[in-house]
């Protein structure tokens, strides 16, 4: 009995091998109710924004439905229809300027692009035709030396048989010299070979370098024309006796219709004026001459806030006595024509070029 008590410290197990321990199992629980937890907490959030998400729209979709429900209300009542159609009719004369104007400058942009790209493309060839001719006759001259050193050292190994006799001995040692020599030269002609064919090599497989785009000059002249252009339309509007252009702005920083344009036959004739303004704008005689008159004069007085700025300051830009365009095109009226840079006419910001 004493002996089977000493033996008492000894502890049989009855887990089998290879089972876990019980605390790590315990602990492997909770790292994974933990990662739940953080799951759980990421989906409620993303359901947050979700939920968010819909408020939002559906309260967008209610403030375009009401704004639907009382333009139905507006049309369907005489007194109020007229300015409707006035109202939408001024908003659809303005961007139909600004889409002229922003298809004017996509075309200029287009056509500076390719040439612009033509040019980069030409003067990257005429650099590598450069590199590429000075490698190949630096090329050539490696292969003729690599030849010269090969053709000498043939002709020193060929001399070795007639010196076999031991009276050659100091001969042959100078021709083993002239050898070893000859041997180093062509060593040094392959290592200048090498290196001219890797030069060749490595100008043939250079990238042609991207399109960095427009330059800053292209830019600011294409800007030019696209203020040129919005001043023309502006003019061409002004033979008419409504101020359409100021009248379709206030338009267009509006959200729904007033009752701001009179009586049903005074909207009938304004509906008139704008139907005219659309021919107006919209007719290409002479827009060529008119635009070079008027860029011709804005490059002549167009100031910049910074050397990268490409729009000009807007108190550079306003007509003088000697502006071909406002002398000769159209008049006086010319004067009274506003800043469109300034005024932003035709959302002519939202078009320049950065």
């Amino acid at each position: 009995m004493k002996a089977l008590r000493q033996l008492g410290f000894l502890k049989l197990s009855l887990r089998p091998e290879g089972a876990p321990h019980e605390d790590t199992r315990v602990l492997a629980l909770f790292r994974n109710r933990a990662e739940l937890k953080k799951a759980y907490g990421g989906l409620q959030e993303e359901s947050f924004r979700l939920k968010d998400l819909v408020k939002q729209q559906e309260g967008a979709t209610q403030r375009v439905q009401t704004m639907l429900n009382t333009l139905e209300a507006r049309l369907g009542a005489a007194e109020t229809a007229y300015s409707a159609l006035v109202f939408y009719q001024l908003r659809r004369l303005w961007q139909s300027g600004r889409e002229l104007i922003t298809a004017f400058v996509a075309d200029l942009v287009r056509q500076q692009e390719e040439r612009e790209r033509r040019a980069h493309l030409a003067q990257h060839n005429s650099r590598q035709f450069g590199r590429r001719e000075s490698a190949e006759r630096e090329l050539s001259a490696a292969q003729l030396q690599h030849q010269e050193a090969s053709a000498a050292l043939a002709t020193l190994v060929g001399q070795r048989p007639s010196l076999g006799r031991f009276w050659h001995y100091f001969k042959r040692r100078a021709l083993e010299q002239r050898i070893s020599a000859a041997e180093s030269a062509i060593t040094s002609a392959n290592a200048t070979l090498a290196g001219a064919q890797l030069a060749v090599d490595d100008i043939a497989r250079e990238p042609t370098p991207e399109f960095p785009g427009l330059s800053l000059a292209t830019r600011r002249a294409i800007n030019l024309a696209a203020i040129a252009y919005a001043e023309i339309l502006c003019l061409r509007l002004m033979e008419l006796k409504t101020p359409l252009v100021k009248l379709a702005c206030q338009a267009t920083a509006q959200r729904e219709a007033g009752d701001d344009y009179g009586s049903p036959r005074e909207c009938v004739l304004l509906m008139g004026q704008i139907a005219r303004a659309q021919r107006l704008i919209a007719d290409r005689a002479g827009i060529s001459d008119q635009l070079k008159a008027r860029v011709d004069s804005l490059q002549h007085g167009a100031r910049y806030r910074g050397p990268a700025d490409t729009t000009p300051l807007n108190e550079s830009l306003a007509f003088s006595e000697r502006d071909a365009l406002a002398n000769v095109s159209f008049g006086p009226a010319a004067r009274l024509l506003p800043n469109v840079l300034a005024d932003d006419t035709w959302d002519l910001f939202r078009i320049l070029l950065r």
